[in-house]
Formats: C-alpha cells, structure tokens, sequence
C-alpha cells in the first residue's frame, strides 16, 4: 500500500504543476501532507515536516548566500569577459545562442554547484533569449543537461555518495566514465545545435541591428544594473510569439533573416551599470578562486563559506552600507522563491521518507528485477538511476537502494566498481527533479513556469542519460 501511495504522492503532484493547477510551493506542501493523513499517519506530519526542513536547512542556507554572492559576483563584473566571449560566438543567431548556452553552462558547472551554474548562465543569456523572442525553456532545459552531465565531477556529489556508499575511491569510478560522459556532453551540444536550428527556422537568424531595434520603446533592464533578478529586456508589441514568456517550445515565427551589424552593439550584461568594479577584478577572481577551493576541498562547510564570501564580497565592492542594503534588496527576490521552496521540499521529502514511502518504492523496484537480469545488473542499476534519482534525494538513492543493487549484482558476478559507475548515468535526468534546490533558481531567475521546464526537459533529459548508459557500455566501462 504504502509503495502505491508513493507512487501516486509524486504522479499528483507532477500532473497538477504540470496541468498548472497549482503552484510548486503549494503542491510540495498540500500533497504530501493529504497523502500523509491517507497513509494513517497525519499526527506524526510536525515530526515529519521538521525532519525535513532539519536535513534542508543547510542547504537552503547555502543557496540564500550563495545566491547574493554570485549576484554580487555579476554586478561588479567578474564574469563579463566570459560573457562577451560567449556572446562574440552567438551573435545574433538561435542556434549559435542555443548551442552557447550548453557551453556556458558546462564550463561553469566545473565548480560543481548547480545553482552558481544557473544563477551566471541566466543572467548571461537571458537578455539575447528575451530580445530574439527566444523559447526560454530551451534554455533551461539545455542548461539543466549540461550542468547534469558535468554534476558527475567527483566534487559534484553523485560521485562523492557512490563511493562512499559502496566503500570505493571516487576516481576509481569516474576517471573510467570519462569517454562515456563526453559522449554525453557531446549529445547535449548536438541536441542544442538541433534545438537551435529549430529556433532559427521560427525566428530566423536575425542582424544585431534589427534584434535591437525589435524594442523600440527599449525599457531595457540589464542584469547588474539594479536588479539582482535575470531580468532581460521587454517584450516588443509587433511580435506575435510567445517563446519569450517561457510557456512551451513552439510559437509564431518572428521576422526573417538577414546579415550584417556589429558585435559590440549587442550585450548580455549591461556594460556601463553602476554596480561594475574594474579596480576590484581581480580581488574578486581570487576571492572566488578561494571560495571555491575551499568548496572542494572541504575545509569548512559550504553555507560557511558562502556566508563568509557573501560578507566579504559586499563589505570590500560596496563599502557604504546603503550601497550594500541596495545589492542586498536586488538579490532578495530570488534568495525568498529559492529558500521558500527548498522548504517547501522539505515537506515532500519528510513525508517520503518518514512515512516509510520511499523505502517500500526502493524495495518493490528492485524486487521486481527479474533474476535472468543478474548477470546484467550494471544495466539495470543504470536504467533505474533514472526514475529513481528524479522520484528520491540522491542521498536517498545512493545510501539507501544503490548498496542493495551492489550487493545483488556481486552475487552475479558484476563488481561494485561497475555498479557504482552505472548509478551516475541519470543525472541529465536528476537535474530537473522536484527534488533539486538548484532547479528552482534556474527556473525562478529565468522567470519559466516549473511544469513547462518539467514538460520540454524529460525526454531530452532521459535521452541524454541514455546514451551515458549505452556509451558506458560499449566501452566497456559499465
């Protein structure tokens, strides 16, 4: 009973934000605790819900200060060169902005946090998506695969859970994947090139002149110049598409194509806001070099160190308290829809887990592999690292169902090394999950409703993780 339950708590809430029924915030709550009362259990909901704001707590802590850092971070310049050499190759064009999307967002994810990812792939290519009419869910979904594929990173979690979980060294299970998650990298940056082409046969490929003249009455809100949100420019009155809004993949085509006009005219980041610092650039590359190997390296907590950070970060750029009040406020509107619904998470996955919900799924689904499938346990751990890493916490996946999958497939003969590499293929999928903090700032700073980001990434994500699995096992690794 209580596996059906389980299964149904998730299918309602994901038809109901996908339907837009209700909001996320609304549906992480209300949900669970009705299904809580289903199960028989409604008077231990507190105990429940308590539990798990506890186990959030440090990481709605660490996104909050983690949000101000990296907005400050923007503001005052730091990451404008990147910007500029990413926007010097999309130009004006869909596919090139698509494709530099998935580049943008792989290369930062090298820090291994999801939410700096999206907090600087956003407020980069939010603007050129905005201003070209651009479908902002393939953004999101495009940068939710990328960051997923590089989440693998040792430092990036998954990794770190496996080996720790199953008694092995980190490296001895991700050095052997590298072939196959650069296959995987390399299938989210054809998928945006095919996603690009796409959006340039509905736009077509516009000239940096006319992209900026498509906003005549030109209340343009660049990110870092007052707002602390990825907001990007207007909406012109002529165009009759509805990519810009975020609300799905398709819509009517914009003006068509032509050549021509300069680089320089067409920025992502305003370049003359008041917040820039360039006397404090390189204080602040090192200040971020230092935070994030200290990240790495563990030396104190990560909500330490992004408080720390945050603290500096304000003190040194903005000096003047009022100056700091004011970057403080920019920021405040994503650090509240962020940490509100990290504690809106909290609920579900209290009520997931106390109930006893997840563990019966766990059980039922690896009772359900049949014994034929032994000797290919490397195959079935990676095939269900996808439903399961999206439905479950990666802590409750990696330490509460992949040990049992280990030890079953040893009793097959498939080592634990094979094992534990085949767990990481589902992170394209994991990425997008409910269940992922770092979701919501993407989805939240680029202003996309959950459930249409929900609709357009699945299938992409699951076929991304698809071709890890098969790549993983061609070369043998898995």
């Amino acid at each position: 009973m209580l596996t059906i339950l389980g299964f149904a708590m998730i299918a309602t809430f994901l038809v109901l934000i996908m339907m837009k029924k209700m909001s996320p915030i609304a549906a992480l709550v209300l949900i669970p605790a009705l299904f809580c009362v289903f199960v028989g259990k409604g008077a231990h909901l507190g105990d429940y819900v308590i539990d798990g704001v506890s186990s959030l707590a440090p990481t709605a802590a660490m996104l909050m200060f983690a949000i101000v850092y990296f907005g400050v971070m923007i503001d005052v310049g730091l990451f404008d060169p990147i910007v500029r050499a990413i926007l010097r190759f999309c130009k004006a064009d869909p596919m090139r902005i698509v494709v530099g999307t998935a580049l943008l967002a792989a290369i930062v994810s090298l820090d291994g946090d999801g939410s700096t990812t999206f907090m600087i792939t956003v407020s980069a290519m939010y603007p050129l998506y905005k201003r070209l009419k651009m479908s902002l869910v393939v953004m999101t979904g495009v940068a939710a695969m990328a960051n997923g594929v590089m989440n693998t990173l040792p430092w990036g979690g998954p990794t770190a859970r496996a080996a720790t979980a199953l008694k092995v060294d980190a490296t001895d299970i991700f050095v052997p994947m590298i072939p196959a998650l650069a296959v995987g990298l390399l299938a989210v940056v054809v998928l945006a090139y095919v996603l690009g082409l796409r959006e340039r046969r509905r736009l077509g490929t516009l000239t940096l002149d006319e992209a900026l003249a498509r906003e005549p009455e030109s209340e343009t809100v660049l990110v870092g110049a007052g707002s602390g949100t990825a907001s990007g420019a207007k909406s012109g009155a002529k165009s009759g598409g509805g990519a810009g809004s975020g609300t799905g993949e398709d819509a009517d085509a914009g003006p068509a194509a032509a050549d021509g006009g300069s680089d320089d005219d067409f920025q992502g980041l305003d370049p003359n806001r008041a917040t820039l610092r360039p006397k404090l650039y390189w204080f602040n590359a090192l200040l971020t070099v230092a935070l994030l190997t200290a990240m790495i390296m563990e030396w104190l907590p990560i909500p330490v160190l992004f408080l720390i950070g945050a603290a500096l970060a304000l003190t040194v750029n903005f000096p003047h308290i009022p100056d700091q009040k004011a970057r403080i406020a920019a920021h405040a509107d994503n650090v509240l829809n962020v940490s509100g619904m990290v504690f809106a998470a909290a609920v579900f996955t209290g009520v997931l887990t106390g109930t006893g919900m997840v563990d019966h799924m766990a059980n039922w689904l690896v009772d359900t592999i049949p014994d034929g499938m032994g000797p290919h346990m490397g195959l079935v751990t990676g095939l269900l690292s996808l439903p399961l890493t999206y439905f479950m916490s990666n802590d409750g996946f990696y330490f509460g169902v992949l040990p049992v999958l280990a030890e079953a497939g040893q009793a097959h003969g498939v080592s634990t090394l094979e094992i534990a590499r085949a767990s990481i293929v589902g992170q394209p999928l994991h990425m997008s999950s409910p269940l992922v903090p770092a979701v919501y700032v993407l989805v939240g700073m680029a202003k996309v409703e959950f459930g249409d980001h929900t609709k357009f990434v699945v299938k992409w994500a699951v076929l991304t993780s698809l071709v890890i699995l098969g790549a993983g096992i061609l070369f043998g690794i898995i």
